[in-house]
């Protein structure tokens, strides 16, 4: 266990440290986190006790040789340090309860290797969504809804300290002079912050969590994100190697979807994704997961999606993958979809299928080639086949809305055709909302590529 020296040195623990040290800012002071009168991490209420605890805390922090605790494994640590409050509690006679002194020593283990107060939120597999926006206002993402939660940081410094941990872990850095970051957490969360200056509030953390349960098309269609014929059709399209943008808003559920689409891709094909925080959970075996980098301190090392895209032509993909078209990548995404890349996927922001062209083209100019419109509709019309829109409601569920085919070009005038639609019908007692996923009864333009397949008298009975 930790002890003190008598020449008042460092102390250290008894129990061998592990080789490989744990990742973890060890060299920050910590602070004691605001408890509630639960013992959770939150607004401060009035609690007896509350100076009795900062007491335990400060008496433990002159004991604790942070470097060399932040080696131990998180059991051991616990253990240690609750040995630890009880020695402090029989010492300074402090009333102070067994469950108590658990609870302190999971907040401190949290601080010291942890994200701190966002923890058990974390661990909330209902919560979908953790926005931090500042030190004294985190709200959360359940069942669709925003909620504020009663949790908070210290300071704007403990945020920050929280934010860098993330971001280090990921070889990447935040602070004034870089701002904004986007980074993955170990289970494979997206994270992004964006620091002061430029938040005003103070230090703003986004995470979007990971889901642990696999969603599957079946799955959506179980939870009424789609219905049983339109998942058939999603099925079919990604069978028959349709090339597919997946359209929404922030939120809406775009790389969800696209992680589901994926399950239908055969395992014999090899897969190259691209994104900018790596966060797509293909089931492939052979899957080629591709992540941006930022630049350095010079200003030098940056490599962008683009780069990316350019240099996953040169690998033998069978398809290629990006978490999110935003940029000049557009052009080389359908140029690879062009050129025998059949099957290749990708999200966009857009409100509805007929925007997701326009930003298409929008993003191919931003590529700096000076194409006339006409040519680049022309390049969009011949790769891009389909066109999934996915939209959050306001009950808080996320539907499939369109799905769009791109049939060609008429004039300067790219033509589009609705296969299935979602038709809003009401509301039940609870607020959630009725309506119907509803074919539209036209062929589709894909009937023959299915027909390759074998797929053909499927797709028909569906439409």
């Amino acid at each position: 266990m930790f002890g003190r020296r008598q020449d008042g040195s460092a102390p250290a623990p008894a129990v061998t440290p592990p080789a490989a040290p744990m990742a973890v800012a060890s060299t920050d002071r910590l602070q004691m986190p605001d408890l509630d009168e639960t013992g959770a991490a939150g607004h401060a209420k009035p609690d007896p006790l509350t100076k009795t605890k900062e007491q335990i805390y400060s008496r433990l922090m002159e004991q604790i040789d942070l470097q060399t605790a932040a080696r131990l494994p998180e059991a051991e640590l616990k253990r240690q340090i609750i040995e630890m409050i009880g020695e402090i509690v029989m010492e300074q006679k402090l009333a102070i309860n067994q469950l108590e002194q658990q609870l302190l020593a999971s907040q401190i283990v949290d601080d010291m290797i942890g994200l701190g107060p966002l923890e058990p939120l974390l661990a909330d597999e209902a919560i979908t969504d953790i926005m931090v926006n500042g030190p004294e206002q985190i709200y959360i993402e359940r069942k669709g809804k925003l909620e504020l939660t009663g949790i908070r940081f210290r300071d704007n410094e403990h945020v920050m300290n929280i934010a860098q941990r993330i971001v280090t872990a990921v070889g990447r850095r935040v602070d004034e002079t870089s701002p904004i970051c986007d980074a993955r957490l170990k289970d494979g969360s997206r994270v992004n912050v964006i620091a002061t200056p430029l938040s005003l509030k103070g230090c703003s953390i986004s995470i979007r969590k990971f889901a642990k349960k696999k969603i599957t098309l079946d799955i959506m269609a179980a939870q009424n994100n789609i219905s049983d014929p339109l998942c058939k059709l999603l099925k079919i399209a990604g069978a028959v190697r349709l090339n597919v943008i997946i359209s929404g808003g922030t939120g809406s559920g775009k790389t969800t979807l696209l992680n589901a689409l994926s399950r239908m891709i055969d395992h014999g094909e090899r897969v190259v994704t691209i994104e900018d925080a790596a966060e797509l959970q293909l089931q492939q075996p052979h899957v080629v997961p591709l992540e941006t980098r930022p630049a350095n301190l010079e200003g030098e090392g940056e490599i962008t999606m683009r780069d990316l895209v350019k240099n996953a032509l040169r690998m033998r993909p069978d398809r290629i993958i990006l978490g999110e078209v935003r940029g000049g990548e557009a052009m080389d995404l359908l140029q690879a979809m062009n050129t025998g890349h059949d099957g290749s996927m990708g999200t966009l922001h857009a409100n509805n299928p007929r925007e997701a062209l326009t930003r298409l083209e929008n993003m191919v100019n931003m590529a700096g080639m000076k194409l006339p419109s006409h040519a680049i509709r022309h390049q969009i019309s011949s790769a891009v086949q389909l066109i999934v829109q996915i939209q959050r409601m306001r009950d808080g569920i996320r539907r499939v809305t369109h799905v769009t085919e791109v049939v060609g070009m008429e004039g300067d005038v790219i033509i589009t055709q609705d296969l299935f639609t979602y038709q809003f019908q009401g509301e039940d007692e609870n607020g959630r909302l009725i309506g119907e996923f509803k074919a539209t009864g036209l062929r589709p333009n894909f009937a023959r590529q299915a027909a390759y397949f074998g797929l053909d008298k499927a797709l028909m009975e569906l439409v």
